[in-house]
């Protein structure tokens, strides 16, 4: 049986993580709306959750300079 930990317990993290994502989604063009969003394509989910990681590793790349 497998332990998902995959959830984050600090509420503002929580709350910085669903602002980042909606404005993933908007550069993306991707229509979010809050709660639930499982009427979205898989392409559409893949592009937002794209977008996140490539605005983090830039972040991560310009910390470095």
């Amino acid at each position: 049986m497998s332990n998902n930990n995959n959830q984050i317990n600090v509420p503002e993290a929580k709350e910085a993580m669903n602002r980042f994502k909606m404005e993933c989604a908007n550069e993306v063009g991707v229509n979010l709306k809050q709660g639930y969003n499982g009427d979205l394509s898989s392409r559409e989910a893949g592009s937002v959750g794209g977008q996140m990681v490539k605005k983090m590793i830039e972040s991560y790349e310009n910390s470095m300079k």
